[in-house]
C-alpha cells in the first residue's frame, strides 16, 4: 500500500520504490494495480455515484445563494499525456497539443467534489464528442434521476443545468456564457457565470495537486489500467473532500456518505410508452428553446440581485 500510495501522490515509477522499500519495480506496479482495484471495487458506490434526491436539495440551496437557481455543478474536460502511447494508437489519440492524451469529462461542484467523470476516449476527440460519448444524462433520459424543481423570474424548469464554456451545445441542461456581452446585465452575467464555472477548474487543479501520477504523462502501456488509475484517484479525491468539507463554505451542511433509499419506480411492461417517455426527455434535454429562455432568466435574476445588494 506504501508503494501504491508513494506512486499516485508523487508520480514516481516504480524502479524507485526499491531504493526507498526494497521492493522490485515489478512488485510496486502490481501493488499499484491491485491497490486501485480494490478502491474502486470497494468505493465506487459511495464516491462515485450520481447526486440522489437529499444531494441534489443541498446543491440548489447553496447555489441560489451563489445567484444561480437550479445549478448542479460546473462541467469541463481535462487532458492526461499518454508518454507510452502505442505507436499504432498515436495518430488516434493526438489531438490539439500533437501529442497522445486520455480525456477525462468532470462535474465539480463548489466544494471540488466530483459528482461525475467520464475517462477514456481519445484526445483526438473535442468536448462535444465526449458529451455524445458520455453517461451524464443517462439516468435523467431514462426517467431514473431524482426530480430537481426551481422557478427562475416568474418561469418555472423540471431539470437542473451545468454551468459549461463556449464548445458545448445549447441544451436546456447548459447554461453557457455570452460572448461579447452587450450591455450592463449582460456583462454582469458573463463575468458570474464565468467566475463560476471555474469550480470544475480548481477540482482539476486540485486533484493534480494532490496526485502527481495523473499530472504528469502516463507511463503505462494498458489504457484499462490509466482508467482505473484516474478512477482511484478520483476516488481517494472525493475521501479528502469529505474529511475537509468543514473547510469550505457552508460544506458542514452536506452528508456524502448518504445513500438514496428511495425506491425506484417498477418498469412498466409497456415498451412503446417507455420509448416514447425516452424520446420526449432525450428531446427536452436538447430544447434550444428552453436553454434561450433560461439564460434571459438568469440574466436578469443576476441582475436584480446586484441591484439589490
Amino acid at each position: 500500500m506504501t508503494a501504491a500510495l508513494r506512486m499516485l501522490a508523487y508520480g514516481i515509477s516504480g524502479d524507485l520504490m526499491d531504493e526507498y522499500l526494497q521492493i522490485a519495480e515489478n512488485t510496486a506496479n502490481i501493488c499499484l494495480k491491485l491497490f486501485v482495484r480494490a478502491v474502486i471495487s470497494i468505493y465506487s458506490d459511495k464516491y462515485l455515484r450520481s447526486p440522489n434526491s437529499d444531494d441534489i436539495a443541498r446543491l440548489l440551496e447553496v447555489n441560489e445563494s451563489r445567484g444561480f437557481p437550479g445549478m448542479l455543478g460546473s462541467i469541463d474536460c481535462m487532458h492526461w499525456k499518454w508518454k507510452n502511447c502505442p505507436q499504432a494508437w498515436a495518430g488516434m489519440f493526438s489531438g490539439h497539443i500533437h501529442e497522445p492524451t486520455i480525456i477525462l469529462e468532470a462535474v465539480a461542484s463548489y466544494d471540488l467534489w466530483i459528482w461525475h467523470a467520464f475517462f477514456g476516449l481519445p484526445g483526438s476527440h473535442n468536448d462535444i464528442n465526449v458529451l455524445e460519448h458520455s453517461t451524464l444524462f443517462t439516468e435523467l433520459a431514462g426517467g431514473c434521476a431524482p426530480p430537481v424543481n426551481y422557478s427562475i423570474n416568474g418561469n418555472d424548469y423540471t431539470m437542473g443545468y451545468y454551468l459549461a464554456d463556449g464548445i458545448y451545445p445549447s441544451w436546456s441542461t447548459f447554461v453557457k456564457t455570452i460572448h461579447a456581452p452587450q450591455g450592463n446585465k449582460r456583462k454582469l452575467f458573463a463575468k458570474t457565470q464565468e467566475s463560476t464555472r471555474k469550480d470544475v477548474e480548481r477540482a482539476f487543479g486540485v486533484l493534480q495537486a494532490r496526485f502527481a501520477i495523473v499530472r504528469g504523462p502516463a507511463r503505462s502501456y494498458s489504457h484499462g489500467m490509466l482508467k482505473e488509475i484516474m478512477m482511484a484517484c478520483i476516488i481517494l479525491h472525493n475521501m479528502i473532500v469529505e474529511d475537509e468539507r468543514h473547510l469550505y463554505l457552508r460544506a458542514n451542511d452536506f452528508v456524502y456518505d448518504q445513500m438514496d433509499e428511495s425506491p425506484h419506480e417498477p418498469l412498466s411492461d409497456d415498451h412503446a410508452q417507455e420509448l416514447t417517455d425516452f424520446i420526449e426527455r432525450h428531446h427536452r434535454i436538447r430544447n434550444r428553446a428552453t436553454h434561450s429562455q433560461l439564460q434571459l432568466d438568469l440574466i436578469e435574476h443576476l441582475w436584480q440581485l446586484h441591484s439589490e445588494s
